[in-house]
């Protein structure tokens, strides 16, 4: 066992003392090679319980924040996913990892570049476009889960147009400083949600988050 295999161990036992329970999450996290979605500097905190900064001024989230959104969306295999903000594509990889059919939109065209061409490297199948991940993504609606990993200001009308019944959207909330990760799941033409306070991410930026400055 490599260093960063220990390390993908050690961190799915930590996630499991945090309350983790999806064993088919964790097996996913310690699979993903997280130092691969990291910036090369960073490579030897890969497996810190924090956030971490990628190029163009985001972040990766920490292991316990990708883990708890994930474990919120009670994905099955063959779930067909949407993630808002692919980053550096580490949550679509675990994503796909566990057999969820992902489709991740990313604006910066830098970052969607880099990311798709690494999850192409690593054999993940995912598709990716560059794009205002606000609106959603219409053409392959509806989602069993939209998974958001940039805070908004309120919930986006379009992600929820875009949920299958049944399905879940996990999104932060919140103003700049501080959010909640609001969880709301589709009841026919109802949408019942839940918060779990703590949490802070970059912000999202599109005609239905906040505006670019």
């Amino acid at each position: 066992m490599n260093r960063f295999e220990k390390e993908r161990v050690e961190m799915a036992e930590l996630l499991r003392q945090r309350g983790i329970r999806n064993e088919s999450l964790l097996k996913a996290m310690m699979n993903v090679e997280r130092e691969q979605f990291v910036l090369p500097a960073f490579m030897n905190r890969a497996y810190d319980d924090s956030a971490l900064p990628i190029a163009h001024g985001q972040t990766i989230s920490q292991p316990y924040t990708v883990a708890f959104q994930t474990e919120q969306l009670r994905v099955g295999k063959d779930s067909k996913i949407l993630e808002i903000g692919t980053g550096s594509g580490y949550q679509a990889a675990v994503l796909a990892e566990m057999g969820c059919r992902v489709f991740t939109i990313e604006r910066l065209m830098e970052l969607h570049l880099e990311a798709r061409k690494l999850l192409e490297k690593l054999g993940y199948h995912v598709a990716a476009r560059c794009g205002d991940g606000t609106i959603g993504w219409k053409e392959y609606a509806p989602y069993d889960g939209i998974i958001v990993t940039a805070a908004a200001p309120d919930v986006p009308q379009p992600l929820l147009e875009q949920l299958a019944d049944g399905g879940r959207l996990v999104i932060p909330v919140g103003n700049l400083d501080a959010q909640s990760i609001r969880v709301i799941t589709r009841v026919g033409e109802r949408f019942e949600s839940q918060d779990a306070e703590g949490f802070k991410f970059v912000p999202l930026i599109g005609k239905e988050g906040w505006k670019q400055r």
